[in-house]
């Protein structure tokens, strides 16, 4: 199973004023697209324990958010296609 590390503090978004802006928004972007990629991993692993636990009505909505943060990847993705070119 992975694990996603929690030990990160999501306000730590800032600019940096060493970094380019847009070299920053591209790592931004870039950590966003793989955290919201561990997130829907553990959904849909926590959907199969659901399952094993007969808790049917639960799956459900783990699959839908994990679908949910894929899709919130198609614009992150194309949000960093303006930038990486």
């Amino acid at each position: 199973m992975s694990h996603h590390d929690h030990d990160h503090h999501h306000d730590n978004h800032e600019t940096n004023t060493t970094i380019p802006f847009d070299k920053k928004m591209v790592k931004l972007l870039e950590h966003w697209i793989n955290h919201n990629t561990d997130h829907a991993e553990t959904y849909r692993e926590w959907a199969k324990k659901a399952k094993e636990n007969d808790m049917e009505k639960v799956i459900v909505f783990l699959n839908e958010a994990a679908e949910r943060s894929l899709e919130i990847n198609i614009i992150f993705k194309k949000a960093l296609s303006l930038i990486a070119k």
